[in-house]
């Protein structure tokens, strides 16, 4: 299913990857380089999923996340949190702000698309 995929992240070569693998797939994406543009453009836009880098300057992934996932207009859109950090509190952590799922990078394609689509199937990935 086409979605619209909100990419917040503040690395344009880890951005444009992920722009080219989801619009192969025909999703259509946007993009913010930094957690506060993330979450503006994500009220304004409302888009299907989320996905969120964690290490950005300014407001970060884990507390750009929670401002999402709990805010009243947001909080229906599943965040999906994209990161370097891949120790079990990071995971924990992400959790706890309201990820539906957790992915480490370098992400390979078919499990980004598979994360996505489960996402917007309703259902959490470990």
């Amino acid at each position: 299913m086409m979605a619209r995929i909100l990419i917040v992240d503040d690395s344009p070569t880890e951005t444009f990857a992920f722009k080219e693998m989801l619009e192969r797939h025909g999703h259509s994406v946007l993009t913010a380089e930094n957690g506060a543009d993330g979450v503006a453009l994500a009220r304004q836009e409302l888009p299907d999923v989320v996905l969120m880098d964690i290490v950005m300057p300014g407001l970060n992934g884990f507390q750009a996340t929670r401002q999402l996932t709990k805010g009243a207009d947001t909080a229906h859109i599943p965040v999906i949190i994209v990161t370097t950090k891949d120790q079990e509190t990071d995971r924990v952590w992400g959790r706890r702000q309201g990820a539906s799922g957790y992915l480490v990078k370098p992400v390979a394609e078919q499990e980004l698309v598979d994360t996505i689509n489960a996402v917007l199937a309703g259902k959490s990935q470990e």
